[in-house]
């Protein structure tokens, strides 16, 4: 029976393939993944067999780059990116509102190639469209402001003009992973092209045709094929061969690669920024509302199977209100629909891999071995797909254990009492990471004060993450262990400038005039310096 879906019309029940899988059909139609497969840097002849998390169908072969075929991308890109820069703001602009347009136009094509890829309920794949969509129309709409030659003050009014421009470093690296395939694919990307760069870009090998489809759609959209290349293998040969070409890396993933990434760039010089690991905390504090903060917990610690780098993987709840915060919560959470499905009734989908569900699996499995109460879930689901984990809430999870500390990027969470708000920042600020917290509170003032002294980068009141996540003027990223640099906002296009300082002096020298001493300067340099100052001069 032929696929039935919302979408592109690109799914077939195809026929059997003896070197993918004997026993399987195709998902894609073969000439649909050639036409995205084609944009790679990929002469090596070797390809990498995915497999989709929805039934664990076979989806394509992806060709695979050599560090040459590296070369090769950063050379094309190196090329277009010099006539790219010389090309004005307003026309790199232009191209992005259209991209914002084609996105939504072509939603359902990319919604079920999310889904095929990496196994999430199909309202956590339009999410990501809609990210994707008003990140471009953002930088789009603001980058006369980010960009533009600034005046600033000279040394001397009148006499010194200045100015600082924003100049694009080049060729920007970018190293996306597979739990948002498309908008960690081209959001990070989206500012460094505005502002005159290209890209270069390794996508995770689980998702690599989404990436594949938006650079075609980037393309699309008016942005020159050259300037976003595209490489496909593994991370420690052809992703270490992006940290050693690139003017520049963003790097999205686990800390541990983020160091070995930062010390790459450090020994070239290099910048880089780094969106990694987390343990995020949400605050339900004693005057919450009860049934609005639990409906947010099954958002906030559910959404995309957990595999989200700001979901909530500890609940701090205050005394007064746990026990019916811990009802309603576990209620929502049994009432949930779960599957691997492109059907929009699927409440939360798969994990994306075996890996990931071992290690889910894994930290459950020892936190009940130890102590710790199974409120509900607790198991694999392989009846709705085989990577399937129930949503899973833990209580009486302590130090000892694997899912305490350490980052389980899985639909699991771990309830916690606490007696007094210092306890419960303490708690929360406890620990190596720092990316994201959510504080529940009817006194919006009173939950904003407490979030200033909770160490994450973004803080969240009375959501889990979508009031920071989906404000794209707000930077976005961690403190301590949960990276460095920021997306979004005026940081996350700065990072992708150098800043010039261009200084024009007029009339009179900075330095003695003919035939005055410098003495008789310095005394002269002197009275300026103080009539300035009571003029209120910078």
């Amino acid at each position: 029976m032929s696929e039935q879906t919302p979408g592109s019309g690109h799914l077939v029940d195809g026929p059997h393939d003896p070197e993918l899988d004997p026993r399987a059909a195709y998902v894609l139609e073969r000439d649909y993944v050639a036409s995205l497969t084609e944009r790679l840097v990929a002469s090596t002849g070797e390809t990498d067999a995915v497999s989709s998390p929805v039934g664990g169908r076979p989806l394509a072969h992806v060709p695979q780059s050599s560090v040459a075929d590296v070369d090769e991308a950063f050379a094309r890109a190196r090329k277009a990116q010099a006539a790219w820069a010389q090309t004005s703001i307003d026309v790199r602009a232009a191209a992005l509102l259209r991209l914002h347009d084609i996105l939504l136009d072509r939603q359902e094509e990319l919604i079920d190639l999310i889904i095929w890829e990496s196994g999430k309920a199909r309202k956590d794949a339009y999410l990501e469209v809609a990210h994707l969509a008003l990140t471009a129309r953002y930088y789009a709409r603001t980058a006369h402001q980010h960009l533009d030659t600034t005046r600033v003050a000279g040394m001397f009014p009148v006499l010194t003009r200045a100015e600082v421009n924003r100049v694009p470093k080049g060729v920007v690296g970018i190293i996306s992973p597979w739990n948002y395939p498309l908008t960690m694919a081209l959001c990070d990307g989206i500012p460094a092209v505005l502002a005159g760069n290209a890209v270069v870009a390794k996508p995770d090998a689980q998702t690599t045709l989404t990436a594949l489809l938006a650079a075609r759609l980037l393309e699309e959209a008016g942005v020159p094929r050259e300037v976003w290349q595209v490489v496909a293998g593994p991370g420690p040969e052809v992703g270490g061969a992006l940290v050693e070409r690139a003017d520049y890396i963003c790097f999205t993933g686990s800390t541990g690669t983020g160091r070995l990434i930062a010390k790459g760039c450090a020994e070239r010089l290099i910048g880089c920024s780094l969106e990694l690991g987390g343990k995020n905390p949400m605050l339900v504090l004693r005057d919450a509302d009860v049934q609005r903060a639990a409906e947010g917990a099954v958002r906030a610690v559910f959404a995309n199977a957990g595999q989200l780098c700001v979901s909530m993987e500890r609940l701090f709840v205050a005394d007064q209100v746990y026990d019916r915060f811990v009802d309603a919560f576990v209620s929502r959470t049994q009432a949930m629909t779960l599957g691997a499905s492109l059907d929009w009734s699927v409440d939360m989908g798969s994990l994306i891999s075996q890996s990931q569900l071992d290690t889910v699996t894994a930290h459950v499995e020892d936190a009940v071995s130890k102590g710790a109460r199974v409120l509900t879930g607790g198991k694999p689901r392989p009846d709705l797909g085989p990577f399937v984990f129930e949503p899973t809430i833990l209580e009486g999870v302590t130090a000892e254990m694997k899912c305490f500390g350490n980052e389980t990027f899985g639909p699991v969470v771990s309830l916690y009492r606490f007696h007094d708000e210092n306890e419960a920042v303490e708690r929360a600020n406890d620990g190596l990471y720092g990316l994201n917290a959510s504080v529940w509170t009817r006194d919006g003032t009173r939950g904003r004060a407490l979030a200033r002294r909770i160490k994450c980068g973004t803080v969240n009141v009375n959501e889990a993450y979508g009031a920071t996540f989906g404000s794209l003027g707000a930077p976005m990223g961690g403190m301590r262990e949960s990276g460095v640099g920021r997306r979004q906002g005026a940081e996350g296009i700065l990072r992708y400038t150098e800043t010039q300082s261009v200084g024009t002096q007029r009339l009179v020298p900075i330095a003695p005039m003919f035939g005055i001493s410098e003495e008789r300067h310095a005394k002269l340099m002197t009275s300026s310096l103080r009539l300035l100052n009571k003029l209120g001069r910078a």
